[in-house]
């Protein structure tokens, strides 16, 4: 380093180093978050095996996703080690003092619970059986195709968003008075709200629909996410490689 006071002052690197971690521990803890709600009985979108779920101790029934619970526990204490240096430092003077011995401890143990978490992660991802049927339905609640509507709208009878939207909310609300999705609503009911609606705008209002459509770069259709799949495990293992 160029100016000797500031080699010997700092701990930067650690706190650097620390943050690096604390942000890869909160991003994995809402994904753990995701595993506690996905397997839920009353969501139950994916399936653990007992390999990272256990009983209650009063309901053998029950399979809790302890190893997604305790990654996100876990990030407790990697966001207190940082902290905790940052406390530390906070009050110092210039250059060296002991109180920053401690930024060994807490660093350490952030690591080693870093480190704990991303293998339960990763076990718990390649352990994950998805419920197709139950997300395919999830994927079509709460009228989710409507902007797909208000688009067609917009895009086939040059009306501005602002109508759009009027008129979909009308059509939203025919769906749900009778009880059916959106793309299963006749056309006929939807010629009442605006006659210049086509039987083509049905054909954009299922969930395959909608996810197909986005074809931009990081949309959503197959394709994109195929391609942005492969390109990570690509990268993963070519680093793999380099160790």
């Amino acid at each position: 380093m160029a100016n000797s006071l500031d080699a010997v002052s700092d701990r930067d690197f650690v706190l650097e180093t620390l943050s690096a971690t604390a942000i890869c521990a909160v991003h994995m803890s809402r994904f753990a978050e995701e595993i506690v709600i996905w397997t839920s009985p009353l969501v139950g979108l994916v399936k653990l095996s007992d390999k990272f779920t256990t009983g209650s101790s009063i309901m053998p029934q029950k399979r809790n996703p302890d190893a997604a619970e305790l990654v996100r526990a876990k990030t407790g204490r990697v966001i207190g080690a940082l902290t905790a240096l940052l406390i530390v430092m906070k009050g110092l003077p210039l250059a060296y003092q002991k109180d920053m011995q401690e930024d060994k401890q807490g660093a350490m143990e952030a690591f080693e619970a870093l480190s704990l978490a991303i293998r339960a992660m990763t076990g718990m991802v390649e352990d994950l059986v998805p419920d197709e049927a139950k997300m395919r339905a999830a994927a079509g609640e709460g009228y989710a195709t409507a902007t797909d509507l208000a688009d067609w709208l917009v895009r086939t009878l040059k009306m501005p968003f602002r109508d759009a939207h009027h008129v979909t909310g009308r059509i939203v609300g025919l769906a749900s008075k009778q009880g059916v999705a959106l793309h299963e609503l006749p056309l006929a009911a939807m010629q009442e709200v605006e006659p210049k609606i086509t039987a083509d705008a049905l054909k954009v209002l299922s969930v395959e629909s909608s996810v197909k459509s986005r074809t931009s770069f990081g949309g959503t259709a197959p394709k994109n996410v195929m391609a942005q799949a492969k390109a990570w495990a690509k990268r993963l293992e070519k680093e793999r490689k380099l160790g």
